[in-house]
């Protein structure tokens, strides 16, 4: 047995808002509680998905210790999107680990997001790299 997916679930102090927020990065709300003003919601984008949780206290993003790491086929496009859309985007970062190209961006409750440039060359370059390698940790 194993688990199928995994979704980050978020403290926030305003759930429609954080919605606002993601909804420019490309994700569609997929499910809520439908209370006013929501207490949860479920956004999910192409091939990833996040959940809000109300925050009965003041959130603390530090002390949640959350960091989403994402994935854009068009990083520039999508930071010149962003900007359009009034959110602060800061130029593309070009750290070794990821060559191609990468921002870092606050959530509205001060969640880190790294959104890194991943297209048909890094797909193709990653595979390459992973076949042959023996990923098993032991104990397993």
């Amino acid at each position: 047995m194993k688990v199928g997916y995994a979704t980050p679930l978020m403290h926030v102090a305003d759930i429609e808002r954080s919605i606002r927020f993601y909804q420019v990065l490309g994700f569609t709300t997929v499910d809520t509680d439908g209370a006013q003003p929501l207490g949860w919601a479920r956004m999910h984008c192409e091939g990833g998905a996040v959940m809000f949780l109300k925050a009965e206290e003041s959130v603390e993003a530090s002390a949640q210790a959350v960091m989403l790491y994402m994935y854009s086929p068009d990083l520039a496009g999508l930071r010149e999107h962003l900007l359009a859309h009034g959110l602060a985007a800061p130029a593309l970062n070009y750290p070794p680990y990821m060559p191609s190209g990468e921002i870092r961006i606050d959530d509205p409750d001060g969640y880190v997001l790294l959104i890194a440039h991943w297209g048909a060359p890094e797909q193709q370059r990653w595979e390459k790299e992973r076949s042959g390698k023996d990923l098993r940790i032991s104990g397993e």
